[in-house]
């Protein structure tokens, strides 16, 4: 029923609360509507479709879509990974989802699925970048020569990552088909000297990428001398040519604008050198990109430059240049490299695709990072595209997890947009779940997570986190990283639903975990951030969840926590805690009877004379309900019954009102039997004053509450029973007016619902 109330990281001395306005989005950067759309419909798509015999999907009705949305329905679809088999057959119907731009990358889909889908339209463009296996490129060539117009009309083929085909089928299928093809992109696809040459015969080709093949001789590349403009050779790893050979045909490639010749991986081939040195070579050069290579200096390229005046990029990272004030990237001239933060920024820009590019751009930004002084979203993005594109890559995620961190540390997390801080996390739990056994990157992760901000506003899959969390608690003791660790799992707990806590909480080890630092904590009679964070993470874990309850007085917490109160006879903040959670105890009427000991009890009446209201307000719950069910069910004296239930009602009357909201609740409804109870008025007393409490300090979301709950009839009830003590009328007559208020500003309506039996 209750929790810890809200806290934040600066002072490390309370749990986690869950206000609402964590869900609210940064309105300085709202998503777009279009998107917005787009996203709900492709991940309800079956709300709208039946299914086809053969299993694939069609809209029920027929909605004609403008083209550009089509295309951007096809590649939302692929982005979320919701492109499949059955879901790509609504673009069966030409006629109303017309694409033009179909970008189908990371898609898992068959041949026949591609064919029947996407082949029938009208292609300018094809985005296949690391589809599945199973569609070929020879599958998606075949499919695109059944389509004739295709054959003219489409302008731009991106096949990045593809596989040619088995060894054993030979491929009828030519590139030299597609005779309209101006942009074709073959990195890293197992591509030979063979399909090079068919390559060549394309009539419009003006740009074209053989980053990572197995091409060995690039002489077919004379066939296009006239019209080739944008050549990349990135890691050519089996190139079998000289570099005098290799100059001799780059060198007669009369129109191209933009060469990459660069390599990560630091090969010692001097071709960079040699053509930087070439006089007159590649006069209409706007762009070159030499990164990675060896022996390039500042003085050749701005030799280079310098004699092409129109030059506006050049690609210098992990090279020795780029230092010099000519070279800084910070004019027209854009570059890569790592001498200054726009070199970097420029890198990860231009190598989000690149892996070994990434990692180095990321390594030299880190050290930028560790004095930033001002929030730098446009730098998070481009750590977080790289994080997108190399999940399972443990250098870029390591690198990239310690930028997050000095990007977001302290205040700089407060001017980054909600949305943005939102994806991050979510990468951020992608990589704790792809590396669980790499301690750096964990404590990376964990420290980026440890903020107000994050916690507090972001959305973000918090059941996931919490669980990823506790993962790691129990398998490290890192006292450092141990005090974030449950600092994160106490406020993400109080943020999950009721459901989802229970669920967490469920997890015998969690519960056994967090026991166990508390234990630690107890022996060393040592009060710290670690122990207020594990109380409140038990306190909000056992909220509304019997089985963690029960699970929390199977492993001894109660004989632990009446410990804790010996030790610390002075510490409110922990006294409130442990009381909290011992009130969520309290509720679980299956473990009144393990609550009905004597020793137990002396405590709980001693703290109820607590000057403390918090202190007091907590044990005086936890009586409540141990009295609530009358004699019968009462184990110890009856005369200690009554007397409890007397200090009960007196201590009660002399609470001054909290000066702030001391306690939160995710429902109402385990108030209503104590409502009930007619015969206990300091029992009815306690519940009342709760319920005044919370609805006097936030009536926003608390006679909200109340009244979704049907808690107006119940309150009407109890004043207007002819038992209700005049105490208790007082309360509920408060309470009643607060409603009557909200009501009358919110214009809510009042539920209605069955009344618990009087016990």
């Amino acid at each position: 029923m209750n929790s810890a109330t809200s806290g934040g990281f600066g002072c490390f001395s309370s749990g986690g609360g869950f206000p609402a306005q964590w869900q609210q989005q940064d309105d300085a950067s709202p998503a777009a509507l279009t998107d917005l759309c787009l996203t709900y419909v492709s991940q309800n798509l079956e709300c709208f479709c039946v299914k086809l015999p053969d299993g694939s999907l069609c809209f029920r009705e027929a909605v004609l879509f403008p083209q550009e949305l089509a295309d951007q329905l096809l590649a939302k679809m692929a982005t979320e990974g919701l492109l499949n088999d059955s879901t790509v057959g609504v673009f069966r119907n030409c006629q109303y989802l017309r694409l033009r731009r179909a970008c189908i990358r990371t898609a898992r889909i068959s041949a026949e699925a591609f064919q029947k889908a996407l082949c029938p339209h009208r292609l300018l463009e094809l985005d296949a970048a690391r589809v599945n296996a199973d569609l070929t490129i020879p599958d998606i060539l075949q499919g695109l020569a059944t389509n004739k117009y295709c054959q003219e009309s489409l302008q731009r083929l991106v096949l990045t990552g593809l596989t040619m085909a088995s060894l054993e089928e030979p491929s009828w299928y030519r590139f030299s088909a597609l005779r309209g093809l101006r942009s074709l992109s073959l990195a890293n696809v197992e591509f030979y000297d063979s399909g090079l040459v068919d390559v060549c015969c394309l009539p419009r080709l003006e740009s074209l990428d053989l980053s990572n093949t197995s091409v060995t001789n690039l002489s077919p590349l004379l066939g296009l001398k006239e019209r080739l403009r944008s050549l990349t050779l990135h890691q050519l790893k089996r190139l079998e040519m000289s570099t005098a050979q290799l100059l001799g045909v780059i060198g007669r490639l009369n129109v191209l604008q933009h060469l990459d010749i660069s390599d990560d991986k630091q090969f010692t081939s001097d071709v960079a050198r040699q053509l930087l040195a070439q006089p007159g070579i590649l006069p209409a050069l706007v762009s070159l990109d030499v990164s990675g290579r060896k022996q390039v200096t500042d003085a050749a390229v701005r030799a280079f430059v310098e004699e092409r005046p129109g030059m506006t990029f050049v690609g210098l990272l992990a090279t020795d240049a780029g230092f010099s004030d000519f070279l800084s990237g910070e004019g027209n001239l854009r570059v890569t490299g790592e001498a200054n933060e726009t070199q970097i920024c420029e890198a990860l820009r231009r190598y989000s695709e690149r892996e070994g590019f990434v990692r180095e751009a990321l390594f030299h930004l880190f050290s930028l990072t560790h004095v930033m002084e001002k929030p730098r979203p446009d730098i998070l993005k481009l750590v977080v595209l790289g994080m997108k594109n190399h999940p399972a890559t443990l250098n870029v995620q390591l690198a990239a997890s310690a930028c997050v961190f000095n990007l977001t540390k302290q205040d700089l997390a407060a001017g980054m947009p909600v949305r943005l801080l939102s994806t991050v996390t979510q990468l951020l739990l992608e990589a704790m779940r792809t590396f669980p056994n790499h301690q750096q990157l964990q404590k990376n992760c964990l420290l980026s997570l440890c903020s107000d901000r994050i916690l507090q506003e972001v959305p973000f899959n918090r059941f996931e986190a919490a669980k990823l969390v506790m993962q790691w608690l129990c398998n490290h003791e890192d006292q450092n990283m141990q005090r974030m660790a449950v600092a994160i799992i106490s406020i993400l707990a109080a943020k999950l639903s009721t459901e989802q806590t229970a669920q967490l909480g469920a997890e015998l080890f969690i519960v056994k975990q967090l026991l166990h630092i508390v234990r630690q904590k107890a022996n060393q009679n040592v009060v710290d951030a670690t122990l207020k964070f594990t109380l409140s993470a038990l306190w909000n874990l056992t909220d509304e969840s019997p089985t963690t309850c029960r699970h929390f007085i199977e492993n001894q917490g109660l004989d632990l926590f009446i410990k804790v109160l010996e030790s610390f006879p002075n510490e409110s903040s922990i006294q409130q805690k442990v009381l909290g959670l011992l009130n969520n105890i309290a509720e679980v009427r299956e473990l009144h009877g393990e609550l009905m000991v004597q020793s137990f009890l002396d405590h709980i009446s001693a703290l109820l004379h607590s000057p403390e209201v918090e202190v007091s307000y907590f044990a005086a719950g936890i009586l409540a309900h141990l009295t609530s069910r009358g004699e019968e069910a009462w184990t110890l004296s009856p005369g200690l019954r009554c007397l409890l239930l007397e200090q009960l009602h007196a201590v009660i009357m002399k609470w001054p009102p909290p000066e702030c909201e001391m306690v939160a609740y995710r429902s109402f409804n385990p108030f209503f039997p104590l409502l009930e109870c007619f015969h206990t008025p300091g029992v009815q007393l306690w519940a009342a004053w709760a319920m005044q409490h919370v609805c006097s300090k936030n009536a926003s979301r608390y006679c909200s509450m109340l009244l979704e709950e049907g808690g107006l009839d119940q309150l009407e009830h109890v004043h207007t029973h002819p038992q209700t003590h005049r105490d208790v009328k007082l309360l509920a007559e408060s309470i009643l007016e607060s409603l009557q208020r909200h009501r009358a500003r919110t214009g809510q309506p009042a539920h209605t619902s069955r009344r618990p039996p009087a016990q």
